[in-house]
């Protein structure tokens, strides 16, 4: 059953075209990515989704409701983090934090207590005293601790360490494990590998993909550069190894995560003197996916 139903969406001020044509579709209990550089439209579209801007063209619906006409029924069972958080400063991150799970309709205190301490939050605080990660932290148990039935969440883990962004993702998973429907914007590609069951990339305001990771598993290629003791043979002909290169017993190649133990267990027969493994970042991706207009 599809929760979010996008089709034709476009935006533009004046002659600026944020949006064209945008299509995509979000299923009930399902984690979907929406990935792309910043001012691809990432958040453009999430703000049409939540009903704070009016699209040009084009319909979206959430649970079969139009997104701007029935905004306020759809906000009672959707909750959202935005990666920019401002709150009050003479506020406690508790009180902020209640206020958000008030308006949303349901308190479970229980689980507000489990969030807190799993994201090591003070709520006693002021608002003005918290640093960039811990306002962050302040939207997201807010969001996670309501009962909601889609949580849209727009670079919910800017400012936050490694440890915390672990926390995060295992809470995301356990929502999923609920059956909850998760929307996550994103330009980590790392932590939408981790986490999405599908994704749509977005660039220029136009979607150019759309799978799962496995469809999609050319974006999951990790850059290998390793020298041996002994020249390597046979590691360019192996499944999964693409852009292969060699210059005396260093070897530089692309390589499928999936087939990344196998390629490394044929270099360790040569005898392994060095080894860096790098895994694509976004900006890669999209230089070299993407580079060219007609690229989809």
């Amino acid at each position: 059953m599809a929760i979010v139903e996008v089709k034709g969406l476009s935006k533009k001020y004046g002659k600026l075209t944020a949006l064209s044509g945008v299509d995509f579709e979000l299923n009930e209990g399902e984690i979907f990515g929406f990935i792309g550089p910043n001012g691809a439209g990432k958040t453009t579209t999430i703000r049409i989704l939540l009903g704070i801007l009016q699209a040009t063209k084009g319909h979206a619906t959430i649970f079969g409701k139009d997104v701007w006409k029935d905004a306020v029924e759809i906000h009672k069972r959707i909750a959202y983090v935005p990666g920019d958080v401002s709150l009050w400063d003479n506020l406690t991150g508790g009180e902020v934090i209640d206020l958000f799970i008030s308006l949303q309709g349901t308190h479970n205190k229980k689980r507000k207590e489990d969030l807190l301490k799993r994201f090591d939050l003070d709520p006693t605080k002021k608002c003005g005293t918290y640093s960039k990660g811990n306002r962050q932290k302040v939207a997201l148990v807010a969001a996670l601790a309501s009962d909601a039935d889609l949580y849209i969440l727009d670079e919910p883990t800017s400012g936050l360490d490694p440890l915390m962004e672990k926390v995060f993702q295992d809470y995301v998973r356990e929502l999923k494990a609920q059956g909850k429907t998760i929307f996550l914007s994103s330009h980590i590609l790392s932590q939408v590998e981790e986490l999405c069951d599908r994704i749509s990339i977005i660039r220029k305001g136009k979607i150019i993909e759309t799978g799962t990771m496995k469809e999609l598993r050319h974006l999951t290629r990790s850059h290998i550069k390793a020298e041996t003791n002994e020249l390597a043979h046979g590691v360019e002909s192996m499944k999964g190894v693409y852009k292969f290169h060699k210059h005396k017993n260093t070897v530089e190649f692309d390589v499928d995560n999936s087939e990344l133990g196998e390629v490394i267990s044929r270099l360790d027969k040569y005898g392994i003197k060095s080894l860096i493994c790098t895994p694509p970042s976004l900006e890669e991706l999209f230089i070299t996916h993407y580079k060219n207009d007609g690229a989809a």
